[in-house]
């Protein structure tokens, strides 16, 4: 997952949209929604990185289910803080109020499939799910491509290479936020 956040392997989007799909479609459960949308970057965040690494899995994954794909339905308006590593409360803090549905976007009604690369508290995925059903959604599920396990320590700074120890990364389940 660095790979394709911090050192732009952006064809690593592709790859994790090819594995989401099969996941999703192995379920059996009910995956129709209206919108793929990825969670969103501020655009400062954009500007600095160049691309949206949640963007990259979920557009090419809007195709594989031939569901239509709204980047434009979320916005970050408020900047992440300059440090990397955040507590569980900073975390959902940083989030809280921090993502709202673009100006004249229609959200009335639509079930949304939310998109990010990882999901670390949940603090992102339910502030966005809480902006898209304020609009007025009808439902959101969230889904990501890891999930960081509760008590592993938070890396301290980024790197390319895979921390030692560490597997490759794996495909994790969607849920319903």
């Amino acid at each position: 997952m660095m790979l394709l956040k911090y050192d732009e392997v952006t064809r690593l989007g592709d790859w994790f949209a090819v594995k989401l799909a099969e996941m999703v479609a192995s379920t059996g459960e009910d995956w129709r929604v209206d919108a793929i949308v990825p969670v969103p970057l501020h655009v400062e965040r954009l500007r600095e990185r160049g691309y949206n690494q949640a963007e990259l899995i979920a557009r090419p994954l809007a195709r594989r289910l031939h569901t239509k794909f709204d980047p434009r339905l979320l916005v970050r308006t408020k900047p992440r803080p300059p440090r990397l590593v955040l507590s569980r409360t900073e975390h959902w803090e940083s989030v809280r109020g921090a993502y709202a549905t673009r100006s004249g976007a229609q959200v009335d009604k639509l079930r949304i499939l939310l998109v990010d690369d990882v999901m670390t508290t949940g603090a992102t995925l339910d502030a966005c799910a809480r902006a898209l059903k304020k609009a007025g959604a009808a439902s959101v599920l969230g889904l990501t491509v890891g999930r960081v396990r509760s008590g592993t320590p938070a890396l301290a700074a980024r790197s390319s290479k895979r921390p030692r120890g560490s597997k490759k990364p794996e495909v994790r389940g969607a849920h319903p936020i």
